[in-house]
């Protein structure tokens, strides 16, 4: 199972823990229906696609405010409770969560570089405007 699939699974038992606790009965309320397609539809558009990180390590945030607000009520509720009803699936988000704070980071800043000579500001500007002195 791929890394994506593997997202998508996750995501899925979660909301239905979540519903399952929550709104009762074997299928998802229109609402967790609703939040769960959001997920995978935003999974689909997923700029990092196999190199994702978890969401908790993702410098994009992808989701709308109400739908991430949301999503991360689910997974604070079904997190604990997915180690006893899918310990795999758990155990692989656990360690991919891991395994993205000790990667590089995704979108590399030129942070402490030195700009090429020629360019930037001029010596007789003054460094907070673009305008020059008289």
């Amino acid at each position: 199972m791929g890394r994506m699939a593997r997202e998508r699974a996750t995501v899925g038992a979660m909301v239905r823990i979540f519903c399952g606790a929550h709104h009762g009965g074997s299928q998802l309320c229109p609402e967790c229906a609703a939040l769960l397609a959001y997920a995978e539809y935003r999974l689909e558009r997923c700029p990092f696609q196999g190199d994702k990180p978890t969401c908790a390590a993702c410098p994009v945030h992808c989701y709308r405010p109400a739908q991430r607000q949301r999503i991360r009520q689910v997974m604070r509720f079904s997190g604990p409770r997915m180690l006893w009803r899918h310990p795999y699936l758990a155990l692989r988000h656990l360690l991919d969560g891991r395994r993205d704070r000790r990667a590089k980071p995704l979108a590399p800043v030129n942070v402490g570089k030195a700009k090429p000579a020629g360019r930037g500001k001029k010596e007789h500007e003054e460094p907070w405007t673009s305008n020059p002195r008289p």
